[in-house]
């Protein structure tokens, strides 16, 4: 038996704005953008990870009760949930690039723990923390 993770959420105010972000300024290609009413399911891909899927969701029915909903939200927007990680060959250069392309990062590039790092936040305020591989 073949198992594994598939699609992983992540929970964006405006999924127009989350679909833009993550292809024109991360280069994530859209995998599934289909609707069902007001619902839509929508996923992006790494180009590098075509197996796995990063979904980009809306808070709100039928998974979510208004009151609920409006909590995540404002969970997300604090950047109150766990950072992701994108690993990266350069972390100095994938920042430079990255922010040529108008990503707002909250930490520079930092050399520890034997690697570079540099965190950045979506435009829902879903934290990410951008790691160079090491080599």
């Amino acid at each position: 038996m073949n198992q594994g993770i598939e699609v992983a959420g992540l929970y964006v105010h405006d999924q127009d704005e989350a679909l833009a972000f993550y292809v024109e300024k991360l280069g994530f290609r859209v995998h599934t953008d289909v609707g069902n009413g007001d619902y839509r399911w929508l996923t992006v891909q790494h180009p590098e990870q075509p197996s796995f899927q990063l979904g980009l969701f809306r808070p709100g029915p039928p998974v979510l009760d208004a009151a609920t909903a409006q909590a995540a939200r404002a969970i997300v927007a604090k950047g109150a949930m766990p950072p992701l990680v994108l690993r990266v060959d350069d972390c100095r250069a994938a920042y430079e690039r990255m922010r040529g392309l108008g990503v707002e990062f909250t930490q520079e590039p930092v050399e520890r723990y034997g690697t570079v790092d540099a965190g950045f936040r979506d435009p829902s305020g879903n934290g990410w923390k951008l790691i160079q591989a090491r080599g």
